[in-house]
């Protein structure tokens, strides 16, 4: 896997033998580097058949000129490789830091579940004049577009701090201690794992745009297989 200077994946610096990380510096701009660094870790992740968690460890909001050697083709190519991670069959936790924006920020919003410090703001970088349009927008209006702080940040990039962050939900937990709370949180993510995971995570994001008649067939699909699996358990 080729290993950027802003993105890159180790298993060496993990809180457990399972775990991958990806580390993601929110400073460096968007790069080809960047984006095999997600692919990498999204490769050994499925390899795995969902047994491996995934830690993504953020930090770092773009420099001045961050846009200049920006194209259209990586900025799609870098979208593509974060639905790819936020659709893992694995589960995925971000540890963030102090200022999180670009890279740090996109990546940070496609994990399952977020400890951060109380350094922690999220920054939607500004390039040629205004707040910076890709899916990191999509997710945070998700979470509540009506939310004065998310909309200060969607339209004029003013950061959102730690206290609101952890309020509007879109990270679950401030830690004075991230090692302590990802160990817990890894604990807790390991409940379920490989494609039951994916499969809730699905349910879960589908809810809010498919009606009760059109979920309820795949969601007794769902309970069909959990019954199997359990009599399968059951007989052996």
């Amino acid at each position: 896997m080729t290993r950027g200077k802003n993105a890159r994946t180790t298993s060496m610096e993990a809180p457990d033998t399972d775990a991958l990380v990806l580390d993601i510096d929110g400073r460096r701009p968007l790069s080809a580097e960047s984006v095999d660094a997600v692919s990498g870790v999204c490769d050994r992740a499925e390899d795995s058949g969902g047994q491996s968690r995934v830690i993504v460890r953020v930090s770092g909001t773009p420099e001045a000129g961050w846009s200049g050697e920006l194209t259209m083709t990586l900025v799609s190519k870098w979208e593509r490789a974060l639905r790819r991670l936020e659709r893992l069959p694995a589960s995925t936790i971000a540890v963030a830091d102090g200022d999180c924006g670009g890279t740090a920020l996109d990546a940070m919003l496609a994990t399952d579940y977020r400890v951060a410090t109380g350094a922690l703001r999220l920054v939607i970088p500004i390039g040629h004049g205004a707040t910076w349009p890709g899916m990191a927008l999509y997710r945070l209006a998700q979470h509540g577009a009506g939310a004065a702080a998310i909309r200060r940040a969607v339209l004029f990039g003013t950061p959102i701090m730690a206290a609101d962050a952890l309020a509007l939900d879109l990270v679950d937990e401030l830690a004075a201690d991230p090692s302590s709370a990802l160990e817990a949180a890894g604990e807790r993510a390991g409940a379920v794992s490989g494609t039951e995971l994916a499969i809730r995570r699905q349910l879960m994001t589908d809810a809010s745009t498919t009606s009760f008649e059109e979920a309820l067939g795949v969601h007794l699909a769902a309970c069909d297989r959990a019954l199997r699996r359990a009599s399968a358990k059951v007989a052996s």
